[in-house]
């Protein structure tokens, strides 16, 4: 067995013989070497949340979401997701979570959120080329379309309402309480297990097919200080895009959800990640939520 088999099938994780729980391996790296690790077709599915552009500053050199205009962040993206779609199986899904913002109205800087620090900038991009102050950028859809000229088959599109969304201050529009969550594939036929995220129907007495609004309560991580990804965000993806045993990746795993979810769900998981303090975050939350699971850690 090759090392880089070796890292997807997590045979290097003590936790291998536990048939009920899944393996995994964060690769602390950037996310394009991170990728340049796994084989070609060796992850079923994949599920992230890149950095927001020009919302969060994440405190690594050369993060994706700084850029300073939005054409370069879409195509950065755009390359790290064409690498995505040589690892992913020919019948794999992936699933993305972007956020969008306003124009900066000429504000060079962000106020910090004592709900959320990383908030806080000390840099704003300018307004882009063809918006206007106050406008809303429309960053998922920009990014969603730029995906499927380059070949991905978007399928759709998932609203996930907060039902306890933060307040804003704005008294000029409605409160944002939502984003998007999109949905993938490789090619035109690919597995999906429409029965694995059947849910109650509205009065409760009888169940029906998942549909394209999820509501789903954000969920605060005590060591984290920047947003995490819900793990009932998360579930219903892996579940409907992979079996027990397969792999699943997430190229920017942050604070670990994703390798919590699949590994509690008998996926093995794969994560990369470049800032030092997120993944001491996750091995630490791997372990905490995850029956005392210690992760395995490599560098390429």
């Amino acid at each position: 067995m090759s090392q880089k088999q070796a890292l997807i099938t997590g045979s290097v994780v003590a936790a291998s013989h536990e048939a009920h729980l899944g393996t995994g391996h964060i690769v602390h790296a950037s996310v394009l070497d991170g990728l340049a690790t796994l084989e070609d077709e060796s992850v079923q599915c994949i599920v992230t949340s890149p950095p927001y552009w020009g919302l969060r500053d994440y405190g690594v050199a050369g993060q994706i979401g700084a850029e300073p205009f939005l054409p370069q962040y879409i195509d950065a993206l755009v390359a790290v997701f064409d690498d995505c779609r040589r690892v992913l199986a020919n019948d794999g899904v992936f699933w993305l979570n972007v956020g969008d913002g306003y124009t900066s109205g000429g504000r060079t800087w962000r106020q910090a959120d004592k709900k959320l620090n990383a908030r806080g900038m000390d840099y704003r991009p300018d307004t882009p080329e063809g918006m206007k102050p106050k406008d809303l950028m429309g960053v998922p859809w920009m990014l969603a379309f730029a995906l499927r000229e380059a070949g991905w088959y978007l399928r759709t599109d998932i609203v996930w309402n907060k039902p306890n969304a933060n307040p804003e201050s704005v008294r000029d529009r409605p409160t944002r309480s939502h984003e998007f969550v999109f949905m993938f594939t490789k090619s035109l036929k690919y597995s999906y297990d429409v029965d694995a995220t059947i849910e109650p129907s509205d009065d409760g007495k009888k169940t029906r097919r998942k549909r394209s609004v999820w509501n789903v309560n954000t969920e605060p991580y005590g060591e984290a200080h920047f947003a995490v990804f819900p793990t009932k965000l998360v579930e219903p993806c892996i579940l409907a895009s992979s079996k027990p045993g397969d792999v699943v990746l997430d190229p920017f795993f942050g604070s670990g959800t994703v390798g919590q979810v699949a590994r509690n769900n008998g996926r093995n998981f794969v994560g990369i990640e470049l800032n030092d303090e997120y993944v001491e975050i996750a091995k630490r939350r791997l372990h905490q939520r995850s029956g005392g699971y210690d992760v395995k850690i490599t560098k390429p």
